[in-house]
């Protein structure tokens, strides 16, 4: 998947969606926008949009000298908190729980504000309850499951993380052991080791970096670690459209089921679906 023409608008609308969090400065604001021209100047048009995002959003941080994102994190942490009581009970007393809190995790792949500045929870999780999957691997997806004892997790956003975490409680009732993988370091509201923490996930399963700030999952600028690990994985589930972009083209040695809603033109038209598709996809 490579940078496409109508990814150019949607860099300078998530540099604007930065910046709204992250000062309210003419002069920074003004720096930043520079800066991003220069990045998207140089940025390898034959890559995922993701990894230019990556160094859009490292220069946007370097300029700041901060994490623009790091409070609209914590706030979506805490919202979605509020809602996992009662979503975790449902999933739990459905007639197919691995269905039902695949759909909240779908659902939660919403909370993206490198795409919007603002979300309707509840909406999208009674849409992503009663609506139709798209592209609808589950039948495989739960052979797969079934089939293996060891479940790397890749983690997509923060408030999102609390939709995973029901889907990760639901496999490990299966006897699954799940991995939970967040990003080495800040990018646009990605989660790390910090939200994996608030949404309670480090006291539910084994939580590791990937030793990288990029958007998506970049595997050769992740750790040494992180690819043991995902290379060792007999099973892959991973979140939202940053992986789905970098992980789509991997060699496929192994079951990689990708849940995510198509947030873009860009994504819808690779999937051939319309835009906000739901996806369980098996790679």
């Amino acid at each position: 998947m490579k940078v496409q023409p109508d990814c150019l608008p949607c860099f300078f609308r998530q540099t604007v969606i930065a910046l709204g969090q992250g000062t309210k400065s003419g002069r920074l604001q003004e720096k930043v926008i520079r800066g991003v021209l220069e990045e998207i100047e140089r940025a390898d048009l034959s890559k995922s949009p993701a990894h230019a995002t990556t160094f859009i959003h490292r220069r946007i941080r370097d300029i700041l000298k901060r994490d623009p994102f790091r409070k609209v994190k914590s706030d979506y942490n805490r919202i979605a908190l509020k809602s996992y009581p009662r979503l975790s009970r449902f999933a739990a007393r459905s007639r197919d729980p691995l269905l039902t809190a695949a759909r909240l995790a779908i659902a939660g792949n919403i909370i993206d504000f490198g795409i919007f500045t603002s979300v309707d929870i509840d909406a999208t999780v009674e849409r992503a309850l009663q609506g139709r999957i798209a592209r609808d691997d589950y039948s495989a997806f739960k052979k797969a499951v079934n089939g293996t004892g060891d479940i790397l997790y890749l983690a997509d956003n923060a408030g999102e993380i609390v939709f995973d975490r029901i889907l990760i409680e639901t496999l490990r009732g299966m006897g699954k052991k799940v991995t939970l993988a967040v990003k080495g370091g800040p990018v646009l509201n990605d989660a790390t080791i910090e939200d994996a923490a608030a949404a309670g996930l480090t006291d539910i399963c084994p939580v590791v970096d990937n030793g990288s700030d990029c958007v998506g999952t970049i595997l050769a600028m992740t750790s040494a670690r992180f690819r043991r690990a995902y290379g060792a994985a007999s099973l892959v589930i991973s979140k939202g459209q940053g992986n789905f972009e970098t992980l789509m083209d991997e060699r496929a040695d192994k079951h990689v089921f990708f849940l995510l809603q198509s947030k873009c033109g860009v994504v819808s038209r690779e999937l051939g679906l319309p835009l906000k598709s739901m996806l369980l996809m098996e790679k």
